[in-house]
């Protein structure tokens, strides 16, 4: 069986006691997950380097920095400076090539996004020169949106690749996880689930936690 991962979106955290919202789920999450939106990508703002340092100084957790950005590559410097762990670029912007050289370079590891109406051929090339994979299952923005269930056809041409290859290479989904999505996603190949309002809006996020991944496990052991 797959070794699930949970990564709690803290962009569905209270930033006004954000260490607090961490120490919820260090005990049973598998990392954080950073979602850093520029405004230009994205239609949205959200934080950069400096709330990374301060997760970094409150956790030991890895923290995994998704940047929907138009130039990450300008910025990969300052999140490892600040203690990102990895950090995730989409695609669509470009330059992918030498994002993941520059990603490299610094010691931290490398993802790459898609958004929900890309295909898998856009990531082919790079399959087996990433850690991870991001088939997000929403249009990146905004928390709270619904899942689409469409993704899962590049989540399962990515995992029939990766396993065909032996590589090691992570895929992640983000958009819409709880437990009812969950096991779509785990079924289709994936093992790495961000789950933003379905931990953090939780009476019980730790519990939250344990809950998507078992679902996620029930579902490919059927």
């Amino acid at each position: 069986m797959p070794a699930f991962q949970i990564a709690p979106s803290i962009l569905a955290a209270d930033f006004a006691a954000l260490g607090a919202s961490v120490a919820l789920v260090e005990h049973d999450a598998d990392m954080l997950h950073v979602d850093v939106m520029d405004g230009h990508f994205v239609p949205n703002l959200s934080l950069g380097p400096p709330v990374v340092a301060a997760l970094r100084s409150c956790t030991e957790l890895y923290l995994d920095c998704h940047l929907m950005m138009t130039n990450p590559g300008e910025y990969l410097d300052a999140f490892k400076r600040a203690g990102a762990n990895s950090c995730t670029v989409h695609v669509e912007v470009g330059d992918t090539a030498a994002l993941v050289e520059h990603a490299r370079a610094l010691g931290l590891k490398i993802g790459l996004a898609l958004n929900p109406d890309a295909t898998y051929d856009m990531v082919a090339p790079w399959i087996d020169q990433v850690d991870l994979l991001l088939c997000m299952t929403v249009f990146p923005g905004f928390g709270g949106q619904s899942f689409i269930a469409s993704v899962m056809d590049t989540v399962a041409a990515a995992r029939a690749e990766i396993d065909r290859r032996g590589l090691p290479t992570v895929i992640q989904v983000d958009g819409g996880i709880d437990v009812s999505t969950v096991p779509i996603a785990a079924a289709a190949g994936a093992t790495n689930f961000v789950a933003g309002t379905a931990v953090f809006g939780a009476s019980d996020p730790a519990g939250a936690v344990r809950a998507i991944r078992q679902a996620a496990a029930s579902a490919v052991a059927a």
